[in-house]
């Protein structure tokens, strides 16, 4: 059992204490995590995305959450992959659909194909964002871009990852997190 208590979550609420407890934890050097999850629903609710894709934009990155309770250090310590994606579709899977899990699992997978098939598009991520795409194996080759674009939730995570790289903003004033739980229960199992 990890210091989280939480291998599956098995309540919004259980979310929720993750969030309290562990949100306000740097997300880098600008914003917390709290912030950025907000911001990244925010972005998706604006882009008229489904309820489904809002609560995957929100919750992206519980995995980091997850990690930081787990081993005490922020994510732009990690020497190795996390493989923070996993980690949080994972333990979403009981409480919430593919269509919230899937971009979420993929929305590194998403970067990586992005870097392959925009050359501009890697000289706008951040120092941070670089960094760990050389953890997560780099731009992908030919053979993964045709492997990723196969999966259902491709174009959803690729969504969710302009989103993710927009979320960063440290002037923003971000409703609470409490906003959007009567939407996380309505999708929610």
């Amino acid at each position: 059992m990890s210091r989280t208590g939480v291998e599956q979550f098995d309540s919004v609420d259980e979310i929720i204490s993750l969030y309290g407890g562990w949100g306000h934890d740097p997300y880098d050097e600008e914003i917390s995590q709290l912030s950025h999850a907000v911001q990244c629903a925010l972005l998706a609710q604006d882009c008229g995305a489904s309820a489904e894709l809002v609560i995957a934009a929100l919750l992206h990155d519980v995995g980091h959450l997850m990690d930081v309770a787990e081993h005490g250090i922020r994510p732009d310590g990690f020497v190795v992959d996390m493989r923070h994606e996993a980690t949080g579709a994972q333990a979403l899977a009981k409480l919430f659909p593919a269509s919230v899990t899937g971009p979420i699992a993929l929305h590194v997978e998403a970067k990586r194909w992005r870097c392959a098939v925009d050359v501009e598009y890697l000289r706008t991520l951040s120092p941070a964002s670089v960094a760990s795409l050389g953890l997560q194996g780099g731009p992908m080759s030919a053979h993964e871009r045709a492997r990723f674009e196969t999966h259902p939730q491709w174009r959803a995570a690729t969504q969710l990852r302009n989103w993710d790289d927009t979320a960063k903003n440290a002037d923003a004033v971000d409703p609470p997190f409490a906003a959007f739980v009567p939407l996380m229960r309505s999708v929610a199992r």
